[in-house]
Parts: C-alpha cells; sequence; structure tokens
C-alpha cells in the first residue's frame, strides 16, 4: 500500500553567449573542489562538464568560478552557468535563476570548445576569488544571536546520561552508550521530569557541562499534538483532539520560556518536530482506503497543522532552536500520490498559527524507523527481464529504495514547496543497521523481478509498512555530521532500547494505546497489505526500556561494533 533530500540543481539546457564576466559582489565560499571532466573530443573540438562543491559556508549572492586554459582552448557554447572569456582566462557564472550554493552543494556546468594541438586540463580553479584545494575550513563560530548552516558541523552532540547508563547496564552496551541520542519530551510531564527521568532543564544543564565551552548539540523530540498519532495507537498521546489551547499553554509555551533562558544561548538546539503528524493528513484520511475517523477529524479541525505552526513559530523565535519538521520515510511517502502533497502540507503548517517557512531549518526522515540507509544490491532503475523493479512486491511503485535517496528527493521538493534553498536533511539511523547473518552479500536472483529484490534487499522486513519493534533490526550508521551533501547529519533520535509499543495491551496512565502492529501474531491491515507485522514478543510501552530488542540490535549492528 501507498503508505507511507548534495543539493541537486536543475538541469535546464540554456545556451549562452560567450563574453567577458564581471564577477558578482558576493560572499566568497572558504572551500570548494572542483572535477573537470572532458567528457568527449574530436578533431578540433570537445565537450567539458565542471563540477563544483561548495565545502564551506553557504553562499547566497551569487559565485564565479575562473580558470585558465594551459593552452588555446576557447569556450564556444556553454550550458547551466553564464560562460565568458579572455584571451585563456575563462569566467563561468551562476545562472540567473540559482545564485545560491550550499555547504555541500554542488552544480555541474557544461561547455563544448575548440583546441588544437593538445586538450590538456586546467590545474587551478578560484570560486569566488577561493582557491579550490578540496580541502574543507575549520567551521566558524556564528556571530551572536544568528545560526550556522548545519548545526552538527563542528559541534559536539549531547550524550543523554539516563539513556547511557541504562545501556552500559546491558551486556555489551557499553559499545554504544557514549553515542549522542535525543530526549524525548512526549508529555507535558516530561517537561519537570518524572520519577524515572529528569526534565528538560536538568539536560539543558548536563549539556552545558558537557559542552565545556565548546559548539555543542542537543536534540529535542517535540512530540505532545493533540489527537496524536491519529492512525497508530501505541504513541497515542494525552491531549484530545480539541485540546489545541492547553497544547499551546501548557506544553510549548513552557518548552520555549525554558530553552529561551540565556544559560543555554551557547547551545545548538535541534527540534524534532511532532513524529508522523502531517503525513497522516495526507495518507490517512478520506477517502483513502487507510484512511481512519482519528486522522479525518485532525485533518478537519486544524489542530495539527496549527499546532506544528505554533510550535514553529514559539522556538524558531529563539536563536539558538533548530527546526527540523519530521518528513515521514521512504517506505510511507516515496509514492508519487504521497510525496509532493506532503510537502505541500508541510508548507502550509509552517505557514500556519504566524510561523513563516525561515522558521524551518530543515526535515528528518527515518525517525524511530527502520527504512534501510542505502541499498547496495539493487536499485529503482533496474529491471529483471525487461520488468522494473518498481513493479516487485516489496517495491510496489515506489520511486524510492532506501533513505537516503527519499530524503535527498524530498528536500528537493519542499524547495519546490516554498522553504528556503538552504534547508537540511536529518536521518535517523538508529535501528536500520540490517546486519547479522540474514543481510544479503549480493544481489537476488535474477529469475523473477521478486526474486531479485527479495533476494537482494538489505532490509529485512516484512513489509515496508511494518514499524513496531522489528524482529530482526540492528543498530545502524553511528551518528555523523554532513555525511552526503544535503544531509546534515545522521542522527539517533529513537535511542536504541526503547520500545515502540507493548506486545499486548498494558493498563497505563501515560496515554499510550494497545496497537496490533506490535502484536508479533498479528496478521496485518491495508497499511501492511495484511502481512505479519514482524514485531517481537514481550514488548513494553512504547518509551519503556526493552532489553531483549537492545540485544537484537548490538548482534544485528551494521557496521558491526
Amino acid at each position: 500500500m501507498r503508505l507511507h533530500a548534495a543539493l541537486a540543481v536543475s538541469a535546464l539546457l540554456a545556451a549562452t553567449t560567450v563574453a567577458a564576466l564581471a564577477a558578482p559582489a558576493a560572499n566568497a565560499a572558504p572551500g570548494c573542489k572542483v572535477e573537470y571532466s572532458i567528457t568527449n573530443q574530436w578533431n578540433t573540438g570537445f565537450g567539458a562538464t565542471v563540477a563544483i562543491t561548495n565545502l564551506g559556508d553557504p553562499i547566497t549572492g551569487g559565485w564565479t568560478l575562473e580558470w585558465d586554459f594551459p593552452g588555446n582552448q576557447q569556450v564556444q557554447q556553454g550550458w547551466n552557468a553564464q560562460f565568458g572569456q579572455q584571451a585563456t582566462k575563462v569566467t563561468v557564472r551562476n545562472p540567473s535563476w540559482n545564485g545560491s550554493l550550499a555547504t555541500g552543494a554542488s552544480v555541474s556546468p557544461g561547455f563544448n570548445g575548440t583546441f588544437s594541438g593538445t586538450n590538456d586540463k586546467p590545474t587551478s580553479f578560484k570560486l569566488n576569488g577561493v582557491t579550490c584545494d578540496g580541502t574543507t575550513p575549520p567551521p566558524t563560530d556564528p556571530p551572536p544571536g544568528s545560526k550556522v548552516d548545519n548545526p552538527y558541523v563542528g559541534a559536539g552532540v549531547y550524550v543523554n546520561p539516563d539513556w547511557a547508563a541504562k545501556a552500559s547496564a546491558e551486556p555489551g552496551g557499553s559499545a554504544i552508550a557514549n553515542q549522542p541520542t535525543a530526549v524525548w519530551l512526549d508529555r507535558i510531564a516530561a517537561i519537570n521530569g518524572t520519577a524515572t527521568a529528569r526534565g528538560l532543564r536538568a539536560h539543558l544543564d548536563e549539556a552545558v557541562r558537557q559542552a565545556a565551552g565548546n559548539p555543542y548539540v542537543i536534540q529535542l523530540v517535540i512530540y505532545n499534538l493533540p489527537g496524536r498519532d491519529c492512525s497508530a495507537l501505541a504513541s497515542n498521546g494525552e491531549l484530545k483532539a480539541d485540546e489545541l489551547p492547553k497544547y499551546k499553554a501548557e506544553y510549548i509555551d513552557p518548552i520555549a520560556a525554558i530553552l529561551a533562558d540565556t544559560k543555554y544561548s551557547a547551545l545548538r538546539i535541534v527540534t524534532v518536530i511532532e513524529i508522523d503528524s502531517l503525513p497522516n493528513l495526507i495518507t490517512n484520511v478520506t477517502p483513502r482506503p487507510t484512511a481512519t475517523p482519528q486522522c479525518d477529524t485532525m485533518k478537519a479541525n486544524g489542530n495539527y497543522v496549527n499546532g506544528v505552526g505554533y510550535a514553529l513559530a514559539k522556538l524558531g523565535a529563539i536563536p539558538n532552536v533548530y527546526n527540523y519538521i519530521d518528513a515521514g520515510h521512504h517506505g510511507w511517502l516515496g509514492w508519487d500520490d504521497n510525496f509532493t502533497p506532503s510537502a505541500q502540507i508541510m508548507a502550509q503548517a509552517a505557514r500556519a498559527s504566524g510561523s513563516t517557512v525561515n522558521n524551518v531549518h530543515g526535515f528528518i526522515a527515518n525517525t524511530a524507523n527502520y527504512g534501510i540507509l542505502k541499498e547496495q544490491f539493487y536499485t529503482i532503475n533496474d529491471s529483471i527481464n525487461g520488468t522494473s523493479v518498481r513493479q516487485s512486491k516489496w517495491v510496489d511503485w515506489n520511486r524510492y529504495v532506501d533513505e537516503v535517496s527519499f530524503a535527498k528527493a524530498f528536500r528537493e521538493e519542499t524547495v519546490r514547496a516554498g522553504f528556503p534553498s538552504g534547508v537540511g536533511m536529518l536521518i535517523d539511523t538508529s535501528r536500520n543497521g540490517w546486519g547479522g547473518s540474514a543481510r544479503p552479500t549480493g544481489p537476488g536472483p535474477r529469475d523473477t523481478v521478486d526474486t531479485y529484490v527479495n533476494g537482494g534487499k538489505l532490509d529485512r522486513r516484512i513489509h515496508l509498512g511494518n514499524w513496531c519493534n522489528q524482529a530482526g533490526a540492528g543498530i545502524g550508521e553511528r551518528p555523523k555530521a554532513a555525511p552526503e551533501a544535503g544531509i546534515d547529519a545522521y542522527v539517533w533520535i529513537k535511542p536504541p532500547g526503547e520500545s515502540d509499543g507493548s506486545s499486548k495491551e498494558i493498563p497505563n496512565n501515560e496515554g499510550k494505546g494497545f496497537d496490533r502492529m506490535c502484536d508479533p501474531t498479528y496478521t496485518g491491515n491495508p497499511r501492511n497489505n495484511n502481512n505479519m507485522s514482524g514485531a517481537r514478543p514481550d514488548a513494553p510501552l512504547s518509551g519503556h526500556w526493552y532489553p531483549a530488542q537492545f540485544q537484537e540490535l548490538l548482534r544485528n549492528a551494521y557496521p558491526p561494533l
């Protein structure tokens, strides 16, 4: 069932007149890399591409690349940029439709030229006057009151002592107990703390202590919308569908007041905004076959959209807060009828309740989910005996097979929906390693498209729609800043070892229901095409410690521990 972004620059062919061009008055890039490639050559002519990657601070006021030809080469016609040449010096300037280059972003202008004799490649390039030597400059602290492009670059990340203590107490758990995880504010009581967990101020105080005056990130999950998780009972919240005023006054306002305290102003506070909420208004409402009355109610009353907008406005007004909206995952939003509408409703929410899109620093994919980071043994473009992998039962006409390809594409889609071009992506890799003995070591058999995909896919779930305490899962990539262009970080938002939901109904005062998708005997529903749930047995309430799952995650970690 169809349930469940390197900045790519549009490859618009734009032939230009070759003329002398003046460099723009723009901010210089303090680090860059250029790859000059001759794509074809004939007699006295040739074609070439010039791949430019910005390794330094974001460029927003236009860019200019310069080089000198070593011979008598002459540019005749160019595309994806404005080309000019005087004697041997070539000047390439950004096209009118794109004068920005985010950190890690790339563009690839190309041209046709002529030569006689030899056609040696240029050996030195300058981007906005800075020589491109392929190295990344050391990070610089931003001016007071301003944000950095990527909060994770050059910064440490908060290790939650409460989670670390649980992990360390498990056999083998010390291997990951020093990893940063997020703090979940999943009910009003979590703000001040409970009998078993410290409150927000205590976490922030500990983050200041860990930072010791250095750049430091703390990750918080903002997760308590009225009528929360309208399609998943295990993570239902404490607030009723119509309690938006209470959400604002008793949940968001107190959090914002604490985060705005000047004693925490040196921290980089990353907030993950309301997991699973907005995509539900696309995929699980009438007339979709997966609609629920609860999701229809939340779409009709507007409290998801207005609640997210309010959270973005209040938290985004704090100079050192970086808001990332939850964007589902490839196995939820990767289909055409989910992909663009989800980006659009996020833009709607970002403009609601006094907010603007500038309050959004980025988006996060795969939060608390199991989608593989990168499939190695098949791609969306493969076909078997003339049949596309998109037609396999596993892919089911999705356009993406893993989280990296989805995240990069969704980032671009949000820009088209009106978000700033510099938005970045996070990917939760806490439980998507899928290692262990069941991990394929090569492509599947090429008998049919299904044997090919099923035999080679690294994601070993029964169905992409399965999400609760998945048997066989493993720890994924360790948290890492700027792993790829367009991806701000791999993060562990879901702390490994915390349950997704109980395997059977457990009475509680946390507002958490029983979802059959957490029952290992459940035979499924339309959201997972009536497959078995794939859940582990004997699981506690969502968010509670689950030792057996933690041990399995350690055993199946990939890369291995």
